[in-house]
């Protein structure tokens, strides 16, 4: 079975290396502590504090797994080849449904995405409607809240 990739940008590359390099030096170091200073407060099967700090250090650990995961199957974004007016993951667009005010969002991997910075997922319905269509074109897309027929109005 094919293992699944995670398309993302040069830029979301670097930013998951730099929360690995953090999670693996100083955040697992500062959680060894809290658990070395729990353990001396005595009996463990009543301290709250150990248990929230193991409980922290089994979190972060499964986050390192899930990063490392993603890194060795990362596929880096290169648009070099793609129409420079084709919407694709890596750029960003500017769509307008009716009169609302236009919408601009940079499509990224799933890794990368987070809609309060303006990074949507390819898998999303809005950025999978997206994809593959031109500036100037009027998309339909199908979203859980019903259909939306926007025009894109810039792509970079």
């Amino acid at each position: 079975m094919a293992e699944k990739t995670f398309p993302m940008t040069l830029e979301g590359k670097e930013k998951l290396e730099q929360e690995l390099e953090e999670l693996r030096t100083t955040k697992r170091a500062e959680i060894i502590e809290r658990i070395k200073i729990a353990r001396s407060f005595g009996d463990l099967s009543e301290n709250s504090e150990y248990e929230s700090a193991k409980d922290e250090q089994a979190f972060m650990e499964a986050r390192i797994k899930e990063i490392q995961n993603m890194l060795n199957h990362a596929e880096i974004i290169d648009n070099k080849s793609i129409d420079e007016n084709e919407v694709a993951v890596g750029k960003t667009v500017t769509f307008q449904e009716d009169d609302d005010e236009p919408e601009t969002y940079q499509i990224v991997g799933a890794a990368e995405a987070d809609p309060f910075e303006g990074k949507i997922s390819n898998e999303s319905p809005i950025a999978s409607g997206l994809i593959g269509h031109k500036l100037g074109d009027v998309v339909s897309i199908d979203t859980p809240g019903g259909t939306m027929r926007v025009k894109i109005i810039d792509v970079k």
